[in-house]
């Protein structure tokens, strides 16, 4: 789905360009691939505008070209094009909680940002809106905050803007699993001035599992956008999304142990785990909305000064099950399977953020240049996350556990669930009552002494105020607790604009509240948790920008971490003793070798493991966290277009990932293991002035592989899609 998802993609990306691609030259059109394929220039990374090969920081990248020409269509798909990140959990469409999560540099982390400001959504992303899709590696507290951005890295989406001109390209596309997608790309100025611009993006997706292709998942995207250009110097953007969804969660095995009598999921599978069975009945959907709106008003004040003031809202809502398994043992050594739910019932998380920056820049003498960042930041955050499960007597009602292989699984099903829940001795509550308001101010500057040198300081303090609250009928002291977070970086370019080495220093931050220390549930207040980095390496943007690498090796240092040793019902005991360290290296290269033919791909390795413990915890000494996911990553795609000539605008490609094998649960005593994989996928498109077919092939060695996040989730078997979009 995703392959040939990447021919509707390319035809998306082409029609964005189809004026210029009718009018230019092969050397215009080569020009075009190579700036979106190659060039990895942010405007957010360091909140101002910012070449590759000046900037201190790892940034990872993803082209819209990229996607259309791989036939992707959400985000999901899109990360296997970023070196050293390993999807380990599908969307479940919860409020608050229920985005896909990845690994990254071996800390857990998801897709959070929208244009630089707290946009989380959390149900599938589609990618209909999608320009590109930046990953700034490493600690990134200092420019954006504590309570979005990961240790391991910072996931931004950059969505698309209105342009001057009409055009636009709609598409229809089906395939396996009784998938079928329709897709619009609507550009228009709506004032003769082309002052006033217009854009929607659209999309309405349907789709069954490998596992159940009756499912029926639907999958809404709306996203329209409008920009006004007042002046010369003043300009209005106004954009919406919203995703709307209607799904049954992917599939995810819990507590995993060598209890079963292996301790991996390929043995698990020769034992009796049906790979291809979903072990449920019909409509256990969960229905969920994101919306988002952003609002922006950049003023130049001058030719060295310029404002953004930036306001963003951003909500998410589900009601409906969330089914779960387990896997046993019978009395005659057979494998079964249990299964449950935890759903969530009008449960709902909200955030409102508003944002000013103020950017600088001069020049002094000669070669020598000032760039700033100075602004500050409100978030409040709204918390009203509402679960529901069933009690053991619940869960018995449909017959568990059942035979792993063979048996009649439809009795757990939406009207099984719905009458048992209908009755309130059945459903136990976990509910969270959480507002927090986070104030942030914070400076970056980058300082040019002379040409090629560039040095990065920065300074952010942010206060979290966390008001009183609940947490499954727990009262949640309220607490005020604040922080700074630093960073610096040094980049000197040895050749100008073509190879620099890189030195940067980062950190970040997190308010963790109040946890229970002992039995008798007496309280203290966390210090703040804190990671640093130290990171080096080189940049590369060779043969007039077609070669793009980067290498790095960096050590991340955490303290202050919450270590559990029991519970209390459902009240942790924690001590605040953890200490743990994640340092790798990575390579990265983005290339349009020859003439069509482009070039994505990466390796990674990471050491993380924890350095210090409690009594209670010391079995995790020097062992890699169960939430890290594997050590050694690699992915690549290549694609070929024939750019002139009687193939013209036909084009194919191929692309993988490896990772090796993945400990979810991992302890002196207790290992349990996800296989290593290596998962291919090709497509094919031919691409014309008025229209683009396309066909992809996903996993089309049909591998059984497995992703987790302390689970086993077993991902889609080979899959074909085809599309046909119309230009305009």
């Amino acid at each position: 789905m995703k392959k040939l998802l990447v021919s509707i993609s390319i035809l998306g990306s082409m029609t964005t360009f189809a004026q210029v691609k009718d009018s230019a030259q092969t050397k215009n059109i080569e020009e075009v691939i190579i700036n979106t394929i190659s060039k990895k220039d942010s405007d957010y990374s360091n909140k101002m505008p910012l070449k590759a090969i000046e900037d201190p920081q790892v940034l990872s990248s993803v082209s819209r070209v990229a996607l259309e020409n791989q036939a992707i269509f959400t985000v999901d798909d899109a990360y296997r094009n970023v070196t050293g990140l390993q999807k380990m959990w599908s969307a479940t469409s919860r409020a608050g909680d229920g985005g896909s999560f990845v690994s990254l540099r071996g800390f857990v982390s998801n897709s959070s940002m929208r244009n630089g400001l707290v946009s989380p959504v959390t149900t599938s992303i589609d990618a209909i809106n999608l320009e590109k899709l930046e990953v700034l590696k490493g600690p990134s507290g200092t420019l954006y905050g504590s309570n979005v951005a990961s240790y391991g890295g910072l996931i931004n989406r950059v969505t698309k803007k209105p342009f001057e001109t009409f055009g636009g390209n709609v598409s229809l596309m089906g395939g396996s699993y009784n998938t079928y997608r329709a897709q619009a790309d609507i550009n228009t100025p709506l004032t003769k001035d082309n002052k006033l611009l217009f854009r929607v993006n659209t999309a309405y997706t349907n789709e069954g599992t490998f596992q159940k292709t009756d499912a029926k998942n639907s999958y809404f995207a709306f996203t329209p956008s409008i920009t006004y250009n007042a002046s010369d110097k003043l300009q209005f953007n106004v954009e919406y999304e919203t995703f709307n969804t209607r799904a049954v969660g992917d599939q995810f095995f819990f507590y995993l142990s060598p209890a079963l009598g292996v301790d991996n999921m390929k043995d698990l599978e020769a034992k009796g785990l049906n790979y291809k069975e979903s072990y449920i009945g019909d409509d256990l959907y969960t229905t969920a909305r994101v919306n988002n709106i952003f609002g922006q008003i950049n003023y130049k004040i001058n030719d060295n000064i310029k404002s953004s003031t930036n306001i963003n809202t951003s909500s998410s809502y589900s009601d409906g099950f969330g089914p779960y398994f387990s896997v046993g043992l019978n009395t005659n050594d057979a494998l079964t399977v249990s299964r449950f739910d935890q759903g969530t019932k009008d449960s709902r998380k909200k955030y409102f953020q508003v944002q000013q920056n103020f950017n600088f820049d001069y020049t002094f003498g000669n070669g020598m240049r000032n760039r700033t960042v100075a602004g500050f930041d409100y978030l409040k955050t709204k918390d009203r996350s509402r679960f529901i499960y069933l009690g053991v007597s619940g869960a018995e009602a449909f017959n568990n556990p059942v035979a792993a292989n063979g048996a009649d699984y439809s009795d757990f099903n939406g009207t099984t669930l719905g009458n048992l829940y209908a009755n309130p001795a059945n459903i136990g509550n976990y509910d969270i009552d959480a507002d927090l308001n986070t104030y942030s101010g914070y400076i970056s500057n980058v300082f040019t002494p002379v040409t090629g040198l560039n040095i990065v300081i920065g300074l952010r303090y942010e206060n979290n105020n966390a008001k009183e609250g609940k947490t499954a009928g727990r009262v949640v002291d309220a607490y005020n607790q604040s922080a700074f977070s630093p960073k610096a970086g040094l980049v000197y370019e040895i050749v100008k604009d073509k190879f620099s080495i890189f030195g940067n220093y980062q950190n970040s931050f997190k308010s963790n509240g109040y946890y229970a220390v002992d039995e008798a549930l007496n309280t203290l207040l966390s210090n703040p948790e804190r990671a640093n980095q130290f990171e080096g390496g080189f940049k590369t943007n060779l043969i007039n920008g077609k070669i793009n690498a980067t290498v790095s090796y960096y050590d991340i240092k955490v303290k202050n971490s919450l270590l559990t040793s029991g519970y209390i019902g459902s009240i942790a005991i924690q001590s605040e003793a953890g200490e743990l360290q994640s340092k790798g290296v990575e390579l990265e290269v983005n290339a349009y070798l020859v003439k069509g033919f482009s070039l994505i791909g990466g390796i990674s390795y990471n050491d993380t493991r924890y350095t210090k413990m409690d009594e209670a915890n010391k079995g995790l000494l020097n062992l890699r966290p169960n939430t890290s996911g594997s050590p050694w990553l690699a992915n690549f795609n290549a694609s070929y277009q024939f750019l002139e000539g009687q193939l013209k605008g036909l084009g194919f490609g191929i692309g993988g990932n490896y990772a090796n094998d993945n400990k979810i649960l991992n302890t002196i005593t207790d290992k349990f293991t996800l296989p290593k994989y290596f998962v291919l996928n090709a497509n094919a498109f031919f691409d014309a002035k008025k229209f683009r077919i396309g066909v992809k092939v996903d996993n089309f060695t049909n591998e059984h592989y497995w992703t987790g996040y302390t689970t086993a989730n077993p991902q889609k078997l080979i899959n074909a899609l085809g599309t046909v979009t119309y230009k305009f």
